[in-house]
């Protein structure tokens, strides 16, 4: 049996039901779970002379494993790219689909460990990808097999486009594929790769692109295989005003209507952006458990607007954090994702409060106190993403019986002096975001000392940047 002691830690905010934070504590781990939290004082002697291994945490602030709920990893290759830098969604999307589709399964590979380990050393231990492009080859194995090989918690959703250009979508008819070989596809994945059990490391879930890139006939087919086999169902929607507009033309309708007419509503679904979901959805998502990974980077990146976080979370939308593309972001730093959650709230308080004029609901310009603390933030990344992707009994907190999910930061840096001596916790979200020390996945240590310890980062970086080069210039 292996066994870890994180000795002595400075603090520890364990996102438990009461919010609880211990000073001078101590947390042992066995098998990849968490066996208890007790004063540092009172750590059994055999504790320190079986553990395999001893952290020192003397100057550490340590939390759950953070949670990541919306990514396109491969689009780590498309970074930057000069055409798209000051586009939004749709230019954004028309610019770059003929970039990814010179994808390659080396490409998802190396792409999809970039961003994992970019996750990682941010402290994040779970990751879901949206990955909806199957050019030359690519299977959505190719970046399941990524995420053993660094050792990242993974739910990994099959996306599909199937409705081209030619039949009044957004994407060229050269990257969209068969309804029933996506379908196919899915399910074979789902049976070959989804792990039910407790404390899995890979689960598998069924992901149509968007509203303006799949059919309904798709929408619903892959709501009823997802039920069929007891795995979870995402998408975007409602991202930015073209989007709403597309759905209201093609569909006559909200998105939150088009969401529920096509069955995709309930605690097992989770839906990108949402930020022009209007107050008719925001109580519908209340009322359906319907989750929502925030994207606020992204969508500041891509002018989609601000979600109006305060208020949904106040209406009861279960809401988690995502990184989103590394195209769009163009960073998978969660912890900074956490903090731009929370400053981004404060400003957008105005939107916070929902009024009625002419018949039509507005968000006021009142901006009032602020109602989102760096705690309020951090449960966001931890417990709210661990619930939005259904697995809130297994990680998100640090509690005997739980995921030994662990993110551990250093409270000496720069960036936390003068922070860290009044609220190490606080001091994590307001303070820059530094990376983490140490990252523990499923009782593993993947992050030694600020080092991915799984893979070695130099070829990785530069097999990655060979390849971004090829991708770019192959659509030249």
């Amino acid at each position: 049996m292996s066994s870890l002691l994180i000795h002595q830690a400075r603090c520890i905010a364990t996102q438990d039901d009461a919010g609880t934070e211990w000073h001078n504590a101590s947390i042992w781990v066995r098998d990849g779970r968490i066996q208890a939290v007790v004063n540092a004082a009172e750590v059994p002697a055999e504790w320190l002379s079986s553990a395999d291994e001893v952290i020192d945490a003397r100057r550490h602030v340590v939390v759950p494993g953070l949670v990541n709920t919306h990514h396109h990893m491969v689009q780590s290759l498309t970074r930057a790219v000069p055409q798209v830098q000051n586009a939004e969604l749709f230019g954004w999307l028309q610019g770059l689909y003929p970039l990814w589709a010179g994808l390659t399964p080396e490409m998802v590979r190396v792409s999809t460990q970039v961003a994992m380990a970019e996750l990682l050393l941010s402290g994040c231990t779970t990751s879901s990808d949206h990955l909806y492009i199957y050019p030359n080859g690519v299977r959505l194995d190719d970046s399941i097999e990524a995420a053993h090989t660094i050792g990242m918690r993974f739910t990994a959703t099959r996306g599909s486009m199937s409705v081209g250009e030619s039949q009044g979508g957004l994407p060229p008819d050269s990257v969209v594929e068969k309804e029933a070989f996506i379908l196919k596809e899915t399910q074979r994945l789902i049976e070959t790769h989804h792990d039910a059990g407790f404390g899995a490391m890979t689960h598998v879930a069924v992901a149509p692109c968007s509203p303006f890139s799949v059919s309904q006939d798709l929408m619903r087919h892959s709501a009823e295989l997802a039920r069929a086999h007891g795995v979870r169902l995402h998408t975007h929607l409602a991202e930015n005003d073209h989007d709403v507009a597309y759905t209201r033309e093609k569909f006559n309708c909200t998105p939150a209507q088009y969401a529920q007419d096509l069955g995709w509503v309930g605690e097992d679904v989770w839906h990108a952006h949402c930020v022009k979901l209007d107050e008719a959805g925001t109580y519908l998502f209340a009322k359906t458990r319907t989750g929502i990974a925030h994207c606020p980077c992204s969508n500041m990146r891509l002018a989609s607007g601000i979600l109006p976080l305060r208020h949904m979370l106040n209406a009861g939308v279960p809401v988690g954090l995502g990184v989103d593309g590394s195209a769009s972001n163009d960073a998978g730093h969660l912890l900074n994702e956490a903090r731009q959650a929370m400053l981004l709230a404060r400003v957008g308080r105005a939107l916070d409060a929902p009024r009625q004029e002419e018949g039509r609901t507005v968000f006021g310009c009142d901006l009032g106190p602020a109602e989102m603390t760096p705690r309020d933030a951090l449960r966001l990344a931890t417990r709210g993403g661990a619930q939005v992707l259904g697995r809130g009994h297994e990680i998100g907190q640090i509690a005997p019986g739980f995921c030994a999910d662990i993110a551990i930061f250093r409270t000496d840096t720069l960036s936390m002096a003068g922070a860290a001596v009044h609220d190490p916790v606080g001091a994590l979200l307001l303070c820059a975001s530094d990376n983490a020390d140490c990252t523990i996945v499923n009782g593993r240590v993947v992050v030694r000392e600020g080092q991915l310890a799984t893979v070695d980062m130099g070829p990785l970086i530069e097999r990655h940047n060979q390849l971004a080069i090829q991708l770019v210039q192959k659509a030249k």
